[in-house]
């Protein structure tokens, strides 16, 4: 099957000839940023679309543009060698399954700067001079995410689902686990999680990113086991779960990457959003480019965290009042000591 590339770049129309953007003459001197977005594309409502607004939020310092690869037949060293032909001042990857190809380009193309989401930066466990790595502490929020996960469920039984096995899914469901566990023992509770061990590291995958009648299914089997309370770490999927719930009226969502209640346009699936555990794919994109266009750039890594806003717990919105507020407040003293070190997230 041939494989396909989107290319997509932000300018004004006036300033587009065959497809090819040209830059204005007062802003010649702009760095060229260019991402490489996974399947999910702008309009995942989850971490791609949050890695684009970043983008979007730098154009006062930067042109900026993007590249998906097919769904059907990603080619990820292809997306990411378009924008190496494209001459890109800095590359940034979107997405884990994108890192490897980013490695292979940073060591071939050293004067390129790049940045990898969801990667530490490097390659063979050295650093490159032109590789950023663009992490977070995602279990962090993750372990509040669990803990308010069950301190609301009413029948004792939660449940969370990845896309892929992977590090970065599976660090939100670890910590989401130990989340549930660290509230039955300070609880003296017998909250069950269901759809991940914290032991094996292993529990229940989709198998993808897009497959949403399978993540549905997912979701309906975790309510038929008594979960009332269901933490997707897929991606868009998560809206599989929540159109899910919307209907069964059996169980809440705890969205994933972004703030699912914004993202999502059903206000009939606003309703079941408890809350969301966030990564603040977003901001790192706009730091590194604009370190980019002050010269700054480094390849220390960025490494998102509760006490610096790069992980966290979105808001319960309609659940303000649904949620007790002695757990809401025992919620906030965790984060606290999550930050200060007297809790373990690990």
């Amino acid at each position: 099957m041939k494989k396909t590339l989107k290319l997509f770049t932000v300018v004004a129309a006036a300033a587009t000839l065959v497809g090819v953007a040209v830059a204005p003459a007062s802003q010649a001197a702009k760095p060229s940023v260019c991402l490489a977005l996974d399947t999910g594309g702008i309009d995942d409502h989850s971490f791609n679309a949050s890695a684009w607004a970043g983008a979007q939020a730098s154009k006062a310092v930067a042109d900026v543009s993007y590249v998906v690869a097919s769904a059907s037949n990603p080619d990820y060293a292809a997306e990411v060698k378009s924008l190496v032909d494209k001459k890109c001042n800095l590359i940034i990857g979107v997405g884990f399954l994108i890192t490897d190809a980013i490695d292979k380009a940073a060591v071939a193309n050293p004067t390129i700067k790049f940045a990898q989401v969801d990667d530490p930066g490097l390659v063979g466990g050295k650093a490159l001079p032109n590789l950023k790595g663009l992490t977070f502490a995602t279990n962090q929020s993750a372990f509040l995410a669990g803990y308010l996960a069950a301190g609301y469920s009413k029948t004792g039984t939660v449940a969370t689902y990845g896309g892929i096995n992977i590090p970065p899914v599976s660090i939100y469901m670890d910590g989401y686990a130990k989340g549930v566990n660290y509230y039955n023992k300070v609880k003296g509770k017998t909250v069950k999680v269901l759809g991940w061990d914290t032991v094996k590291q292993d529990g229940t995958f989709v198998g993808g990113f897009s497959d949403s009648v399978k993540a549905a299914q997912i979701s309906k089997n975790f309510e038929q086991q008594g979960a009332d309370v269901i933490f997707p770490v897929a991606g868009g999927l998560e809206f599989a779960t929540s159109g899910n719930s919307a209907t069964s009226k059996k169980s809440v969502v705890i969205g994933v990457d972004s703030d699912m209640y914004t993202q999502t346009t059903k206000s009939s699936e606003r309703v079941v959003v408890l809350n969301s555990a966030t990564k603040g794919v977003g901001a790192s994109v706009k730091a590194v480019i604009a370190d980019v266009a002050a010269n700054k750039y480094t390849n220390t890594a960025y490494v998102g965290t509760l006490a610096n806003g790069g992980t966290g717990l979105a808001g319960y919105h309609d659940f303000g009042r649904k949620v007790p507020a002695a757990l809401q407040a025992e919620i906030k003293a965790l984060a606290k000591s999550i930050q200060a070190g007297k809790v373990s997230v690990a």
